[in-house]
């Protein structure tokens, strides 16, 4: 029912008495990469990784993981798991490739379908310009196609160049 520690109880037990209160046993992040990679060479360690890659976990995730496994034991710190994390990523990556995994490497899958929209939009406002030139002439007229991609925000709307004043706190007028 009580189970909230008494305040002042952290300063009842031993100082650095966790691996992380601790300096970290390496301090380059050569000497960090050599011991992951060492760790991740033994074939349990990586059939443990490639059947949680199996399971969905994503790489992302996975290396996280890792690394934060290895602050807490005190091995490096987090400024070197920040350094080193992208190394791990395609270490992990690679084997999982060369297996024939099929794996989620957990980057941002959200900007390729916004790429696609984007993609998108830019050819529907360019169809929509080429049909209203056909429309007005009669005659298919590309070359009004440049200035397509300022209507990506809203293809409905028309284009409109008008020279804005310039604003900001440090501007000074002259004339």
């Amino acid at each position: 029912m009580f189970s909230a520690p008494i305040p002042g109880q952290s300063l009842t037990s031993e100082v650095k008495n966790s691996a992380w209160e601790n300096p970290p046993e390496m301090s380059a992040p050569e000497d960090a990469v050599m011991w992951h990679i060492t760790r991740l060479n033994n074939p349990k360690k990586f059939k443990s990784i490639f059947e949680l890659l199996e399971l969905g976990l994503d790489v992302v995730t996975l290396t996280e993981g890792l690394l934060r496994t290895a602050v807490a034991e005190g091995r490096h710190s987090i400024d070197v798991s920040l350094i080193i994390a992208p190394i791990i990523h395609e270490l992990i990556v690679g084997r999982a490739k060369a297996v024939g995994i099929d794996f989620n490497e957990g980057l941002e899958e959200e900007n390729e379908e916004d790429q696609k929209d984007l993609d998108y939009r830019i050819e529907s406002a360019k169809a929509d310009k080429i049909i209203k030139g056909m429309e007005k002439t009669g005659e298919i007229n590309l070359s009004s196609l440049k200035d397509t991609e300022k209507e990506i925000a809203d293809p409905e709307m028309p284009v409109e160049e008008t020279e804005e004043e310039p604003k900001g706190l440090m501007l000074r007028r002259t004339a």
